[in-house]
């Protein structure tokens, strides 16, 4: 899919986020404080992200997660825009920016995944089986 198409089907923050490495505001997006069972899945490709067993408020004003659901559909790279040194998440499948993650997590691994709301789709566990996630309702039993 080419950019042109990502603009028509998608708002302009989530285009702005997901293709231009954009950040939505803090405490003003739409999973934050989201509180639901169910997954978090690329807003572009669809593909299954983060489990909301493992996010957690981290107090920054974004959705926040100890891990991924598939490692693999993540890619880490290096950010040192805005005149800081971070760690920058994307989509393996899209190649869209989600966010960062940062080594002041709690959980085993101590990673903090901040996850722009605008580069997700949440799926309610009531709903895995009907969107084509199925595979996923084993996470909430």
């Amino acid at each position: 899919m080419k950019k042109d198409d990502f603009q028509k089907r998608l708002t302009p923050l989530q285009f702005e986020v997901t293709q231009n490495n954009g950040t939505e505001p803090p405490f003003q997006n739409e999973y934050w404080d989201h509180e639901e069972e169910g997954i978090y899945v690329d807003i572009i490709s669809g593909k299954p992200l983060f489990s909301s067993h493992d996010k957690y408020d981290a107090g920054c004003g974004w959705p926040s997660f100890t891990k991924p659901i598939e490692e693999s559909e993540i890619v880490e790279k290096e950010d040192v825009s805005y005149g800081m040194v971070r760690t920058e998440v994307r989509s393996k499948t899209a190649d869209s920016h989600l966010g960062h993650v940062f080594p002041d997590g709690p959980g085993p691994a101590g990673l903090r995944y901040c996850i722009n709301s605008a580069a997700l789709r949440f799926i309610p566990k009531d709903k895995l089986e009907e969107e084509g996630y199925g595979e996923y309702v084993k996470l909430f039993r």
